[in-house]
């Protein structure tokens, strides 16, 4: 998405939108409301806000690993999505069991203050990348993710939180307002 100057300003812009819509969310929410049941999956409205959030806290470590996975040899890479695919069930757990502790833990204020540290983190680094490495790719899970293809850049990394966010906003059940 961002193999350009224009292509990283987008980026720019979408991650502060988002930022934005996630402080909308949480500052509008009434205790009941972050309580309430979502609409689509098994979490409450605070749980999945966390899940939401963890998706660009994801884009780090994804980052490393795409960088060194990017380097290897185009079977090397297809080779471990394959196998990450095989793991889809163990990972599936471990992200719904996730966001019922992590809510718990962080709580409304703190989910805003690390939303906000991560997007400026991710800002700082998508400035830094050299157009080169923005076009570097790895082969990844399909069956983790519905956003994530079978070959992805770093440009769609940096692009794929806002759609996971955009996508679990739909399923939030909070008051009109929010």
């Amino acid at each position: 998405m961002c193999e350009s100057a224009v292509g990283r300003e987008a980026v720019h812009e979408e991650m502060e939108r988002v930022r934005e819509a996630f402080h909308q969310l949480l500052d509008n929410a009434a205790e009941a409301d972050l309580r309430r049941p979502t609409d689509g999956t098994r979490w409450t409205n605070e749980q999945l806000l966390f899940h939401m959030l963890f998706g660009y806290v994801l884009i780090r470590p994804l980052l490393v690993l795409l960088r060194v996975s990017g380097r290897l040899p185009h079977g090397a890479g297809r080779t471990f999505a394959r196998l990450l695919n095989t793991a889809t069930r163990p990972f599936d757990v471990v992200n719904y069991l996730g966001p019922l502790g992590g809510a718990k833990v962080l709580g409304r204020r703190r989910m805003g203050r690390l939303f906000d540290r991560v997007i400026a983190d991710l800002h700082r680094r998508l400035d830094a990348e050299r157009e080169t490495d923005l076009a570097l790719s790895m082969h990844y899970p399909t069956r983790w993710d519905p956003f994530f293809r079978d070959v992805m850049t770093i440009a769609d990394l940096y692009h794929y939180p806002a759609q996971h966010f955009d996508f679990h906003r739909r399923q939030l059940t909070l008051a009109a307002g929010s």
